[in-house]
């Protein structure tokens, strides 16, 4: 009875979500149809579909450049980096104090100020975009990091130190492990900073390829049914990225009550 349940629930949460995004298509394709409404207003779904399909070359290529090479590249050093810099944090109070102080400062900084000075930096391939990735990711990853790593209790830690563990023993089977729902949380959150950073970057230079630039460029000609071709391309892999993350955290905190709740 609780597999059936269980069974029942999932489908539910998969037809749900599926059903309410079908008639939302509808409905905006039978707005678009009845009204009459200009393609250099709002494309048709069956005309962004049209384009997405006969450019999936150009789309192809716009998604290498932007997603694997900039967002992609960017997430991973972003969040190496501050993976190492919370374990040192964690180490120092003077870190702690100082630093994070700082990173909430880095982190309020708007995107559309940051980006361009980035650009100038690294150029306008895609290094420049992945360097803002990372700033945009480094610190929300380093803040629930190191509130993770402080996550555990006090009779938690005295017991470790009963067992006479060392600072590594006691980190990796005890702080390491409570941390990770707290840093799955920021590795989430990350991967929608991540496309989105790549992608406001490209509109402050780029090669003639990449999301960003194609959606500048396609919104000069009045081609709006090729920007939301993008913006499908962009929606999927955020999605999918997202999903992925989630997935891994499925399995690494699968002990923790929030998942054990999601089954």
């Amino acid at each position: 009875m609780a597999n059936g349940e269980g069974r029942d629930q999932a489908i539910t949460r998969l037809l749900v979500p599926t059903l309410f995004g079908i008639s939302l298509l509808v409905f905006w394709e039978g707005l678009v149809r009845g009204l009459n409404v200009p393609g250099v207003i709002l494309p048709a779904p069956t005309a962004i579909w049209e384009r997405f399909l006969a450019s999936t070359s150009i789309l192809r290529q716009d998604f290498i450049q932007t997603f694997v090479k900039g967002a992609l590249s960017g997430y991973v050093m972003g969040a190496a980096a501050a993976f190492v810099v919370a374990l040192l944090v964690d180490r120092s109070d003077f870190l702690r104090r100082g630093l994070l102080p700082v990173g909430n400062f880095m982190a309020a900084l708007p995107i559309i100020g940051v980006a361009p000075i980035l650009v100038m930096w690294f150029g306008f391939d895609w290094q420049s975009k992945a360097a803002v990735v990372v700033v945009m990711v480094f610190f929300p990853i380093l803040v629930n990091t190191v509130e993770g790593l402080r996550a555990t209790d006090r009779m938690q830690r005295d017991l470790m130190h009963t067992y006479a563990a060392s600072y590594w023993q006691s980190l990796l089977k005890l702080r390491l492990p409570a941390a990770m729902p707290f840093i799955f949380n920021g590795l989430k959150v990350a991967t929608t900073l991540a496309l989105i950073g790549a992608i406001v970057a490209e509109f402050f230079g780029s090669p003639i390829r990449g999301m960003g630039f194609r959606i500048s460029t396609e919104v000069g000609r009045l081609s709006l049914d090729m920007v939301w071709a993008e913006i499908l391309v962009a929606a999927i892999a955020g999605s999918a990225f997202y999903g992925f993350v989630a997935v891994i955290e499925r399995h690494v905190t699968f002990w923790h009550p929030s998942q054990r709740r999601g089954r």
